[in-house]
């Protein structure tokens, strides 16, 4: 069932991109033990919510229409995951300078395209603006903002400012947008003060 509003949130917003935040939906992505967040495509809408690109109603109608429809909700989660997979490569072989693979490029174009058969110009407040056509009963409508973030965020000069965490154990994505292009960590919070207090004590424990 989808949590309202009135639940404590589940999912972290740190990559300051909703394609990144979407890749950092598998906790400990570096360890040898990282844990899946996206578990069902109840999950999948929950994270839409949170994402603030579906609304309570909108996220309601779709796990209305996943409960007549499971075979095909199950396919989606499983396309949403593998889509995830290939974007965050996608990000990350721009961290180490490297090409993207083939296959990865394949997949993401193949969920562009058809992400995009749904995309339309609408007016807006301030003139014209990017829009969805009202498919609300389609399963995989979480997935197209997703997708085109990413676009936009891979054809971007932003593109060289994307970092991955430097944690050993983290892999999250991350936009930096710090002053001087130094952020490190996806959320100093958590890795950055983890890290801070492995390096004190470490340190404490050479100088005993």
């Amino acid at each position: 069932m989808v949590e309202t509003e009135s639940q404590q949130p589940i999912f972290e917003f740190s990559g300051k991109n909703m394609s990144l935040d979407f890749c950092n939906t598998i906790h400990d992505r570096a360890s040898g033990s990282s844990r899946e967040l996206l578990t069902s495509y109840e999950r999948l809408l929950l994270w839409g919510q949170e994402a603030q690109i579906l609304s309570e109603e909108e996220a309601k109608l779709l796990e209305k229409e996943a409960h007549h429809h499971k075979g095909e909700a199950a396919a989606t989660l499983q396309q949403a995951i593998e889509l995830r997979e290939a974007i965050y490569r996608l990000f990350d072989a721009t961290t180490q300078g490297t090409s993207p693979a083939d296959s990865d490029l394949e997949t993401f174009n193949s969920a562009l395209s058809h992400a995009m058969t749904y995309s339309c110009i609408e007016a807006g407040p301030h003139g014209f603006e990017w829009g969805w056509q009202p498919e609300k009963r389609n399963l995989a409508r979480p997935l197209w903002m997703v997708i085109r973030a990413a676009a936009d965020l891979l054809t971007s000069e932003q593109l060289e400012d994307v970092r991955v965490c430097a944690s050993d154990t983290c892999g999250w994505l991350f936009l930096d947008t710090s002053k001087n292009h130094t952020r490190r960590w996806c959320d100093m919070k958590s890795c950055g003060n983890r890290a801070k207090a492995r390096k004190h004590y470490s340190q404490k424990k050479r100088a005993s």
